[in-house]
């Protein structure tokens, strides 16, 4: 017998039982479903967990003040005071090739009033290289310039969250003086809006003023000390060379000697990306392995009823063997009509997988990434099934008797 004919052979066995057969290949419809949904929510997650780490700086590398000791007592992380903004221009002056761009960094907080409307938010006193760092343009009007810098103007920007909460009518704050803890300061531009970012937190909930006026009016410090630099490198692929850099001139300029510990530590976002992704990964696996049982309890249910036919057509295979049919043929035509069963329950499920991901992520609003590579994976394991739950019973028919098979009642 020639394949073509068995494997029509197969078709006709398989649509004479249309309901047991759906049936059957139910168990394998639900765990690629299931499969493939898992694998594009967790996947999706994964890029959208990746795009808001990186929304958070262009390969960015944070440094901050480190621990102190004082009178033999020793503080915690953050308690230096040595880290200024002279050390990030002396890093973007030094390592040209290394850095693309810097800021320093210091935070406030203050209730915000124009009018009638007021608003708590955090505020943030920055350098104009903030927006190149940071990958993130102003929407509106401008950013401030180096003279607002040195003259410590009382300007600043808008977020947009706070420009909702403050402008509800929807006026431009272009122009418009707010006030911040009693003092009147000049809204000079709107950031572009940014989102939440990888922590849950709402970026655009932010005011953001020149360093040297947040240092001088909210934080009221006549220090020049920093809360943080952020540093952004030409290329990821320098970032070992960039650290090793950057800690030898940072102990230099805060004349450390060879004993003492660094009163600052270097950071970046590989750490941060990669635990992120480890986690997300690991979910994904465990929901995988767990929609896989449906795979093999699927595989099993097609063992079983292949069974039950080889049992239901024993005359008929004694007939085909009387007429030179061999123990090959047999074998190839019930193993055909396994892998039918597996495959086309593979092709149901794949499609209710992909439609099911994105109705799930369009009423959620969860993000959905459907790769080939997981559509053929899954489609090729429901094959794989059929195969290896099939062969038992597709064997034990090709072994009968045809002698025995025509007495069969």
């Amino acid at each position: 017998m020639s394949l073509l004919m068995i494997f029509r052979v197969a078709l006709r066995a398989i649509w004479r039982n249309k309901i047991r057969s759906l049936l059957t290949a139910l168990g394998i419809i639900v765990g690629i479903a299931a499969v493939i949904a898992v694998i594009a929510i967790g996947t999706g997650a994964g890029e959208q967990m990746k795009s808001s780490i990186n929304s958070m700086g262009n390969n960015l590398v944070m440094i901050f003040p480190g621990s102190m000791n004082m009178g033999g007592m020793r503080m915690g992380a953050g308690a230096s005071n040595t880290l200024t903004a002279a050390d990030g221009e002396q890093l973007e002056q030094d390592f040209p090739e290394l850095v693309a761009c810097q800021t320093p960094m210091v935070r406030g907080s203050a209730q915000v009033i124009y009018e009638e409307n007021n608003w708590s938010t955090s505020i943030n006193g920055v350098g104009t290289g903030f927006p190149k760092v940071r990958g993130w343009d102003v929407g509106e009007g401008a950013f401030f310039d180096e003279e607002d810098i040195q003259t410590g103007r009382r300007v600043l920007i808008l977020g947009k969250t706070v420009v909702d909460n403050l402008f509800p009518n929807g006026d431009s704050p272009i122009g418009k003086n707010i006030r911040v803890r009693n003092m009147s300061f000049k809204v000079i531009g709107v950031m572009e809006r940014k989102g939440s970012n990888s922590m849950g937190q709402d970026q655009d909930d932010i005011i953001i003023m020149p360093y040297t006026t947040v240092k001088r009016t909210i934080q009221r410090s006549s220090f020049n000390n920093v809360n943080q630099l952020l540093v952004s490198l030409n290329s990821m692929d320098d970032l070992e060379e960039a650290k090793k850099e950057f800690t030898a001139l940072l102990r230099q300029r805060h004349r450390l000697a060879d004993h003492k510990e660094d009163d600052f530590s270097i950071r970046d976002m590989t750490e941060i990306t990669q635990m992120m992704t480890s986690i997300t990964s690991t979910i994904t696996i465990l929901l995988g392995a767990v929609a896989s049982i449906s795979l093999i309890v699927g595989g099993i249910g097609i063992m079983n009823i292949m069974l039950v036919s080889v049992t239901e057509r024993t005359k008929e295979i004694g007939l085909r063997m009387a007429i030179g049919a061999r123990p090959r043929d047999i074998l190839m035509q019930f193993l055909l009509e396994a892998m039918t069963l597996a495959c086309v329950g593979g092709l149901i499920g794949t499609i209710l997988g992909v439609v099911g991901a994105k109705a799930v992520g369009n009423v959620q609003h969860w993000p959905i990434l459907i790769t080939e590579s997981s559509v053929i994976i899954s489609f090729a394991f429901s094959a794989f099934v059929g195969v290896f739950f099939g062969f038992y019973p597709a064997y034990r028919a090709s072994q009968l008797n045809p002698i025995d098979c025509l007495r069969y009642e």
